[in-house]
Parts: C-alpha cells; sequence; structure tokens
C-alpha cells in the first residue's frame, strides 16, 4: 500500500471502530469485540516478529503473562495507581525478552521455536508455583479497574474505546516500522540472514530489537486484559495460548499488518461459533492451520488478494 491507501484505510477503520463502539449496546458483544482487540494486539506483536523478521516464538504467552501480573502485584499488593504500573508492567517484559533474547536469538529455525517454547513454559510454572506472589494455581483475584483522572474503565464502551485507539495507535506504529528502513532490513533477515548480514545488516541487534518490541506490545495486552477482568490465572498465559497468538498470525497472514487484525477476530469469534468441539480446541487449531498452509501459505489476507489477482487477471485477456 502506498501512503495515501494507509490514509484511508486507517480513517475506514477508525471510522467503522467508532460507528461500532456507539452502536453496539449488548455488553457481550461490546466484551467480545473487546477481546477481538486484545488478541489483534497480541497478533501484531508476534507478527512483527515472525511475520516480518523470520523470527519463530511458541512462547509468546509469556510476555502476555508477565504485564497481566506485573501491574495485578502492584495495582493490589502494592496499592500502585494502575497508569503508574503500566510503564512497569511493559518496562518488565521488555527487560526479559532483552535478557532472554540474547542467547536465545542465536539459535534459528525449529531450534528457536524450541528455545522460546522452553521460556514460555518456565514463565507459565512461575506463575503457577510461587503462590505467594502470584495467587497460584487458583489465579489472582481482586485486580482494580482501570482509572485515568476521574475516568473509570470498566468493561463497557469505554474500554472498548480505549482497547482499540490502543490497538489503532500499535497499528499505524508497526507499519510507520515496516515502511522504513528498519523495516526493509527486516524483511531482509526474513528472507535471508546470511545474505542481509553480507550487505551491512546487523542482524543480531535488530533481530534483538523486535523481539523486545514484541514484548512490549503483548505485555501491554496483558496490563489491558488485567485491568478488564479483574482476574487472572496461569492457565490464560500457557503453551495453549502461544499457539492460538501463531495461529492467528498464519491464518491472518504473515507480514501483514491486516492480517493480524483478520486472524485474531476469526480465532476470537471461532469458540462461539464451536461450543460443540471445546474438548477438541487443539484439534480444530491444528485442523485449521494444517489446511491454511497446506491451501493458503501466506494466509487468508494474501491469499485472497492472490485469488483477487488472478480472477482479474483472466478476465482482462
Amino acid at each position: 500500500m502506498n501512503d495515501k491507501a494507509n490514509k484511508i484505510a486507517y480513517a475506514v477503520f477508525a471510522l467503522a471502530v467508532i460507528l461500532l463502539g456507539w452502536q453496539v449496546d449488548n455488553e457481550y458483544y461490546l466484551q467480545l469485540m473487546i477481546f477481538i482487540g486484545l488478541n489483534t494486539l497480541l497478533a501484531l506483536s508476534l507478527n512483527m516478529l515472525m511475520g516480518y523478521a523470520g523470527q519463530i516464538s511458541l512462547g509468546h504467552a509469556a510476555f502476555y503473562g508477565i504485564g497481566a501480573y506485573v501491574t495485578a502485584i502492584l495495582t493490589t499488593t502494592y496499592q500502585v495507581a494502575p497508569l503508574l504500573a503500566l510503564p512497569a508492567a511493559v518496562g518488565t517484559a521488555m527487560l526479559v525478552a532483552w535478557f532472554v533474547g540474547i542467547p536465545t536469538l542465536r539459535l534459528s529455525g525449529y531450534y528457536l521455536g524450541m528455545g522460546t517454547l522452553g521460556f514460555g513454559m518456565i514463565v507459565h510454572i512461575v506463575f503457577r508455583e510461587w503462590s505467594s506472589l502470584t495467587g497460584g494455581a487458583s489465579g489472582f483475584v481482586g485486580i482494580p479497574p482501570l482509572e485515568i483522572g476521574p475516568v473509570v474503565f470498566a468493561s463497557g464502551k469505554n474500554y472498548f474505546f480505549l482497547v482499540w485507539s490502543v490497538v489503532m495507535l500499535c497499528l499505524i506504529m508497526c507499519r510507520r516500522i515496516i515502511d522504513s528502513r528498519v523495516g526493509r532490513a527486516l524483511r531482509s533477515i526474513h528472507d535471508g540472514e546470511k545474505a542481509a548480514a553480507a550487505v551491512g545488516v546487523d542482524t543480531k541487534k535488530l533481530k534483538l530489537q523486535v523481539f523486545v518490541l514484541s514484548a512490549g506490545m503483548a505485555a501491554l495486552a496483558g496490563f489491558l486484559y488485567a485491568h478488564l477482568v479483574y482476574f487472572i490465572s496461569p492457565g490464560t498465559f500457557s503453551f495453549v495460548a502461544s499457539i492460538r497468538i501463531v495461529t492467528m498470525v498464519v491464518i491472518g497472514g504473515m507480514a501483514s499488518i491486516w492480517g493480524a487484525l483478520l486472524g485474531a477476530s476469526l480465532l476470537t469469534l471461532l469458540p462461539e461459533w464451536l461450543h460443540a468441539f471445546s474438548e477438541f480446541e487443539m484439534v480444530v487449531y491444528g485442523l485449521i492451520l494444517m489446511s491454511v498452509m497446506i491451501f493458503l501459505p501466506r494466509g487468508l489476507t494474501r491469499g485472497v488478494l492472490d485469488v483477487y489477482e488472478r480472477y482479474r487477471k483472466s478476465h482482462e485477456r
């Protein structure tokens, strides 16, 4: 997309969000759209790492959980204002990502996937076993609502607009990065790390930077999640959650900003349509992932555009 097309897309997207927020009064549907927004943040964060830089992560839910647990501990145990807990939650996740990324990002391919999977499992065990700090398997209760001045953001229209405003800002930020020199360098790493290094790209530094950025965005989603539901538990940030985020990215389309939104929307709504298969959640996700990889390897967004291009060219002849 050129700059003009991007601006039009953002304007249409913002208008659609505003209209939905004004028109929908049903609390259930508002809550569902809020979760689509949170999942879009998660998918977008992983897409920057996996879709554009080509670095596999199977433990991304760990950063989501760090953001949620840090704000829960600070606001509940130490009575810190939620707004002041935000930089601590995001900063902690980014600091952890920096320490973990230095050794882990030396790996590549399946080995990197296994390394991030191990990290995610360790964090999940910490959430579950350190009961004096995290509440253990029973979860962490009593998280206060998010307040900014006199405005209290609870579930409903005001939280809907808050979450989707954050999503909009993150979409714009990611688009600016992708269209910049840094974005071109990230894509070169995805296409061939050795070739990128040969032409002067500092691959180690860029991979670490995008890993830290991705962790910060996931932690931001965790912060918003914690102050939405007022209760968190380790199960929300398990290996299954990481696989769900990967599935969102792959289905929507890797290396596609709008694909993150599409994938998050589909995977958030899917459980609502498939209540009868709730016990086979991982099987359903696996089948969907296999089908997309076989028939639409570039994801739904790019796949639909490719079909449209072939249709248009066939009718021009």
